[in-house]
């Protein structure tokens, strides 16, 4: 894939990320704050596939980042959709 392609995923995942940082300002929910962990991951991902050319935009090392990343927006989804404790 060129640069210029990684260069734009990236950018896409860095807004991405801010975005979800400021409604987690906002609201201090948690959701948010994995969003925010999770496409922060996949900008880094990008990042490091473009300065490791070397390694190849195959390696291991971007499938388990890429992984971490979308199993923190499994857990967004499930945490927010379990029943909240009642702290009685």
């Amino acid at each position: 894939m060129s640069n210029f392609l990684y260069g734009a995923i990236f950018m896409a995942a860095v807004i991405a990320a801010l975005f979800f940082l400021r409604f987690y300002r906002k609201t201090k929910d948690r959701f948010f704050l994995y969003f925010f962990v999770s496409f922060a991951l996949e900008a880094t991902t990008r990042l490091l596939a473009v300065e490791l050319e070397s390694m190849g935009p195959n390696s291991p090392v971007f499938y388990v980042l890429r992984i971490v990343a979308y199993g923190l927006i499994l857990v967004a989804i499930v945490d927010k959709n379990l029943p909240k404790r009642s702290s009685n």
